[in-house]
């Protein structure tokens, strides 16, 4: 049986704690959850507002898919975080929705939590598939 993969991205954001990028196992890839952070200095401020965010999250998680040789053609589910669940939902779904074609929506869970890191106000992770090929 073939080994998990684990990622670590030279494309990636950098990471701000213990976690690989993605990891490959399969023909599954599953996506740590991105932050709004600046894909080349995490320190930099967060963008203002959930739009902004959300838009920075998924440029995040394109940059991850892509440095694993995935698109978000081939995204089947995400889970979506939100720190002001009542008041940002409408607004990230908005952004979230642009990226996906409406009859290609990824399964999808959305959760109202009490914190993300940096005080961010969206986190966002994926399960993409597509078959594996013979170089991994």
């Amino acid at each position: 049986m073939e080994q998990p993969l684990f990622l670590v991205l030279p494309e990636g954001p950098d990471r701000v704690a213990p976690f690989s990028h993605a990891v490959r196992a399969g023909p599954w890839l599953l996506v740590t959850g991105q932050m709004p952070t600046d894909p080349a200095d995490n320190a930099l401020p967060l963008p203002e507002g959930v739009e902004a965010q959300t838009r920075q999250v998924m440029a995040n998680l394109i940059r991850v898919l892509e440095g694993a040789g995935f698109s978000l053609a081939e995204v089947v589910q995400a889970r979506i975080y939100l720190t002001e669940f009542q008041r940002d939902y409408a607004a990230m779904n908005r952004v979230y929705a642009g990226y996906f074609p409406p009859d290609r929506l990824p399964a999808r869970t959305c959760i109202g939590v009490t914190g993300l890191a940096r005080d961010a106000l969206v986190e966002i992770d994926l399960v993409a598939w597509k078959p594996a090929t013979n170089g991994g």
